[in-house]
């Protein structure tokens, strides 16, 4: 089903008050998830020398700009919800963009490695190809892109007050390869389990 403009902006505005009126909760109920997996699974694949310049692409809290700061990176976050990005920026000293996924503005072949965890299944279908050749146009040449979503099985709509698109592999690869990037690998989480029991959807991307 196509979405209206209005309708678009909806999704994204009521999803986004979401995280907006329960930004405490949960920067209470995330702070110490370990995603030490998908950090890494970034950072191997890019081929200059460090640090990297970095956006945290749907940063949330700053969890992780503050890891990839303390790592030595240059790392830059964006978030819709105001009140996210006031706390990111508090919780960890870098530069926070306040931009809607559906109206991006970042800046050509910037970074070394985008970081999307958690994030672009909120993005629907309908536009995601859009803003995933944003985030290939933000990349340097060879630059890498993670991200990280819950699969399922093409199920799209409401889930509460947030919007969510939950892709099976072979649909995000097509997404994926169409927007420009090849693939450098990917796995399910949280590692260790059956398969059953990940439910997250982990994949590394080099722009072409």
């Amino acid at each position: 089903m196509t979405e209206s403009s209005e309708d678009l902006r909806q999704i994204a505005a009521r999803t986004l008050a979401h995280y907006e009126h329960n930004a405490q909760s949960f920067w209470e109920g995330t702070r110490d998830h370990d995603v030490s997996q998908n950090v890494a699974a970034l950072l191997r694949h890019i081929a200059v020398p460090p640090p990297f310049d970095l956006l945290d692409f749907g940063c949330g809290p700053g969890r992780d700009l503050r890891t990839f700061k303390a790592l030595g990176h240059r790392p830059m976050g964006l978030e819709g919800a105001h009140n996210l990005a006031a706390m990111a920026r508090a919780h960890s000293g870098c530069e926070v963009l306040e931009q809607s996924f559906l109206q991006l503005d970042l800046p050509a072949q910037r970074f070394d490695g985008v970081f999307a965890n958690a994030v672009l299944f909120h993005v629907p279908s309908q536009v995601l190809p859009r803003v995933l050749r944003q985030l290939h146009a933000c990349l340097r040449p060879a630059g890498v892109l993670f991200s990280s979503n819950p699969r399922g099985n093409g199920q799209e709509g409401w889930n509460g007050e947030r919007y969510g698109a939950f892709h099976d592999w072979p649909t995000w690869r097509a997404f994926m390869t169409a927007a420009g990037f090849e693939e450098l690998e990917h796995f399910y989480r949280p590692a260790g389990l059956p398969m059953e029991q990940q439910p997250w959807l982990a994949s590394a991307w080099r722009r072409r």
